[in-house]
């Protein structure tokens, strides 16, 4: 019993379920716990305790991450077969929307017919900025950047983008820089999707 114990507090249980025990190690464990109800509830112990410990301290993922990441990874697909690299103008107070036509009139740059909350397709990326088109179907959720200004310029649809306090009331043409460290959010305004042409620019 007391060997059974210290098999139980070397902490090579912790390791089984964590995945980082050795095959050899793994198999043993095994044939241990078959062997003795006493390890077999260990584990089983372990396990719960490492679900319980997980789900407390889980993180909501940032819901802006899987569409901006399926983007790049479109976007790497596309460049690779044989895309030619382009470098969209920065956004700025005299942007206009015909400025992007030669991205907005592309086959390819189209939103799904089963529009999901957001979608984006890159049209052109550097280190420094990175140039998509977004459609918003309700809203995007709230995000504070510390490290890239986000510039907006609306090509269809309307929308609220607040920051802190302010609320903008965006539509066709129009234009918005956000500061660093400020949170915000956009919020759709009318009954089609919002049609945005994003930047995001390293600050």
């Amino acid at each position: 019993m007391q060997q059974i114990k210290e098999y139980i507090e070397s902490g090579i249980l912790e390791l089984y379920v964590l995945g980082d025990a050795t095959p050899e190690q793994a198999a043993s464990i095994e044939q241990m716990a078959a062997a003795h109800p006493e390890i077999a509830a260990e584990i089983d112990s372990i396990e719960r305790s490492l679900h319980d410990y997980s789900r407390a301290n889980a993180i909501t993922p940032d819901q802006t991450i899987k569409p901006f990441l399926m983007a790049t990874i479109d976007y790497s697909e596309r460049i690779k077969n044989g895309e030619t690299v382009s470098f969209p103008p920065e956004i700025n107070a005299n942007a206009a929307i015909s400025d992007y036509n030669e991205w907005l009139t592309r086959d390819d740059m189209v939103a799904p017919g089963n529009l999901p909350d957001l979608y984006a397709k890159i049209i052109g990326y550097t280190p420094a900025m990175t140039t998509a088109i977004v459609w918003i179907k309700q809203m995007a959720p709230q995000e504070t950047h510390h490290d890239e200004i986000e510039k907006f310029l609306i090509v269809e649809g309307t929308c609220d983008i607040i920051i802190g306090q302010e609320v903008h009331q965006l539509t066709a043409g129009d234009t918005l820089s956000i500061p660093l460290h400020k949170p915000h959010f956009v919020k759709v305004t009318s009954i089609i999707p919002c049609k945005i042409i994003l930047q995001r620019i390293a600050a």
